[in-house]
């Protein structure tokens, strides 16, 4: 699997950027086929880092409703929990 359709984005939350911070770790919003092998490679090739865990969740998406009774949902994702090598980072300010 090509690295840059393995990660779709990556993900900017409150929650991450304390993970960022306090353990190494960044989050990604990941295709949902992609595993952790796949997701390993493309975050050291794509921002050039070395990867040491890859923790993966499938989530469900919402429920959505517009002005009718008939209600959709949106799409499942993926998301991955990346940690890297003490003393790595990944820049994001461009």
């Amino acid at each position: 699997m090509d690295a840059y359709r393995t990660i779709d984005r990556i993900l900017l939350t409150e929650k991450g950027t304390r993970l960022q911070e306090r353990e190494n770790r960044y989050q990604f919003r990941v295709d949902v086929r992609a595993t952790k092998a796949d997701i390993r490679r493309a975050v050291e090739q794509i921002f050039n880092v070395h990867v040491i865990k890859v923790n993966t969740m499938n989530r469900v998406g919402k429920v959505k409703r517009g002005r009718t009774m008939h209600a959709g949902r949106a799409p499942d994702w993926k998301r991955a929990l990346v940690t890297l090598r003490e003393g790595e980072s990944i820049n994001l300010q461009g």
